[in-house]
């Protein structure tokens, strides 16, 4: 990335419900202006890394009312819901399935992808040591990517907020070494994901910090108490770091936010409250 970063502000928000406290918070974003100007498609990333409940994955619900909003600002623009799950048993209609968005799908009129086995396009850039060449669907880099993700520990990355979601994006044939479909990221993790990022970061993220998973993304205890938070961002380095922070620990010790700070965005960003 060259020339210099454009700060952007963290903003959060108490949760009440769904459908009050995501539109708040998206105006308050200005993400309202963004999508009456917008002509690309948009593509909504969700992490269902496997077909477990809320906390672990994100919400139908907060899903639903994303698409309400986007409609709200741009009738016109088409939505689809992209995700490639990262279970070794099954494939990601199985999560689509049992977590309510084929149904939630059909309601809203909306396509859901799965994006293990979408198109992809190859990239290089000589910079990126762990993937001087990646493989990513086109769909993802051709749209306008909405990120939603949940705020967790991971027992590999410490977390999983914007930036690791972005690995639900990555193509099993290049990317399986055999014990679950994205397996080849858990070498130099960290490196990993910072690389992915030098690719493709999302556009726009909104991380559901209302209950949280505090030890690990699929097993362990929620936060104590929940944060009861939405936090949202156009910078998925400052969201990240904030969201680092409401989980207990320090961004500046998370390899792939701090390798990202300065180049992907900006960790240490203003964070704003809305009420």
């Amino acid at each position: 990335m060259s020339g210099r970063l454009i700060e952007q502000p963290v903003f959060k928000v108490n949760f009440t419900a769904w459908k009050t406290s995501v539109p708040k918070l998206l105006d308050a974003c200005g993400l309202d202006k963004v999508l009456s100007q917008l002509e690309k498609k948009v593509l909504i990333k969700p992490n269902l890394v496997e077909a477990s409940p809320p906390p672990i994955t994100t919400p139908v619900e907060l899903v639903s009312s994303i698409i309400d909003y986007i409609r709200s600002k741009n009738p016109s623009l088409e939505i689809i819901i992209g995700e490639g799950c990262g279970s070794i048993e099954y494939e990601t209609p199985t999560p689509f399935k049992q977590l309510g968005y084929v149904e939630m799908a059909y309601k809203q009129n909306v396509k859901l992808v799965d994006l293990n086995y979408e198109k992809t396009v190859s990239l290089s850039k000589k910079e990126c040591r762990r993937w001087p060449e990646m493989h990513l669907p086109e769909i993802v880099m051709d749209n306008f990517l909405f990120s939603v993700p949940v705020l967790k520990a991971h027992s590999m990355a410490d977390v999983t907020l914007t930036m690791k979601n972005m690995m639900g994006a990555a193509p099993p044939k290049h990317y399986n070494a055999g014990s679950w479909k994205k397996s080849a990221f858990h070498e130099r993790i960290q490196e990993a994901i910072f690389d992915l990022n030098r690719y493709r970061t999302p556009d726009f993220t909104l991380i559901d910090a209302t209950v949280g998973m505090a030890e690990s993304h699929l097993w362990g205890a929620h936060c104590e108490p929940p944060p009861n938070l939405l936090i949202a961002s156009f910078d998925p380095v400052a969201v990240d770091a904030y969201g680092t922070q409401v989980l207990g620990r320090d961004w500046r010790k998370i390899g792939h936010i701090k390798m990202s700070d300065g180049v992907l965005g900006h960790a240490e960003a203003e964070v704003v409250e809305v009420k």
